[in-house]
């Protein structure tokens, strides 16, 4: 079977090239003799590999010297509770932007753990199809938190709030290196890799040394392996880390420094968007949900015009039945992964770095036929 366009939300499509180069040294790495998967973490093999990569971060992401690049385990949701164990620990208050899953999910995780939470703005009252204004933040917070992109929703911050001295702390899965981003502006970024960077299994977190507390500081009950500085003091080997996916990291970091850096995805990014979004705002078939100006340039949820918001029987079935015949079409179409998540409905194409314009010419080109088909 050949390739086929894979617009996932999570792990989503990698770079062939990258693919080809882990497939051609799955059984001998580097002249070792040896897959990346067999390697001890801690042999003169495997060092290069995981140095390579924070190395890249910190070049493509221009990560100042006084920030740790760490390359932790348990996914973007372990960051929830984290950030509050380890930053939420002077005023145990924090204020969170509420602007759908992720970011509810971070606030509920920091109450669990005792943090006061402030939500200061929420976008909750139009389905969080927007990025509500937040220009400056004050108080006696510890830290001020938002979701960058928002991948349920299909929003993304088109500016960065002035939290002046509270540090600010960001959600960066969906669209980590996929534009430039200035890291002095923030306390702590963290991702997970499975959408722009690598497969599941690592999470990378980029924080300000003076903001990692000693254990014993953190907030009571604070496991060991949940503390930044058991990382940072052990090179993210404090035990065995994710090596293989810290191996493709590092391959696609490669593969977006050949291809212009964040600059140049950002370019690459904005022409694929462009695109879909150009076609989905003057089609009187589908419509995009997030609002112009808050629109994320990763993910793109939109609605066919039977997706109406009423709640008969007879309409709802007429939008589960199409949104099912264009999902099953797509996908005998080589368009896979395009449904919806069930809380925003009808499809999703999430068009990250790796995917190539000629899959979202793809993509709008079948669903110029769907909906001639059904109209």
């Amino acid at each position: 079977m050949s390739r086929v366009y894979n617009f996932s939300a999570g792990p989503s499509c990698l770079p062939e090239e990258v693919l080809r180069e882990c497939a051609a040294e799955m059984l001998d790495c580097n002249g070792t003799g040896q897959s990346v998967m067999e390697m001890s973490h801690r042999s003169a093999a495997y060092e290069p590999i995981i140095a390579d990569a924070e190395a890249m971060v910190r070049k493509l992401m221009h990560v100042p010297d006084n920030y740790k690049v760490l390359f932790v385990q348990g996914g973007g949701s372990t960051q929830f509770a984290m950030v509050a164990q380890n930053l939420g620990i002077r005023h145990k208050k924090a204020a969170y932007i509420e602007t759908g899953v992720w970011a509810k999910k971070a606030a509920a995780e920091a109450k669990k753990l005792g943090v006061a939470v402030d939500v200061i703005a929420s976008s909750k009252d139009k389905q969080y199809s927007y990025i509500p204004r937040v220009e400056t933040v004050t108080g006696d917070y510890d830290y001020v938190y938002i979701c960058l992109n928002n991948t349920i929703m299909g929003t993304h911050y088109e500016y960065i709030p002035d939290t002046g001295t509270i540090p600010l702390v960001a959600d960066i899965s969906s669209c980590v290196l996929s534009e430039p981003l200035d890291v002095s502006k923030f306390g702590l970024l963290f991702a997970g890799a499975q959408k722009n960077l690598a497969p599941a299994g690592v999470t990378l977190v980029i924080v300000r040394e003076d903001l990692i507390p000693d254990p014993e500081q953190c907030l009571p009950g604070t496991p060991t392996m949940l503390a930044y500085k058991t990382h940072a003091d052990n090179g993210s080997m404090y035990n065995t880390p994710p090596c293989y996916t810290i191996y493709v990291l590092g391959k696609v970091l490669h593969w977006i420094e050949r291809n212009g850096g964040a600059e140049g995805m950002l370019k690459r990014n904005k022409e694929k968007a462009d695109y879909l979004y150009d076609f989905l705002d003057h089609s009187d078939f589908y419509h995009a949900t997030a609002e112009k100006g808050s629109r994320s340039l990763m993910n793109v949820p939109f609605l066919t015009k039977y997706s109406t918001g009423a709640t008969d029987d007879a309409s709802l079935a007429k939008e589960k039945e199409i949104n099912s015949a264009f999902v099953k079409n797509a996908e005998a179409a080589g368009l896979v992964n395009l449904k919806g998540h069930r809380l925003v409905g009808g499809m999703r194409a999430s068009i990250y770095n790796a995917m190539p314009l000629d899959g979202v010419k793809a993509l709008v080109t079948f669903m110029q036929q769907f909906a001639e088909e059904h109209k």
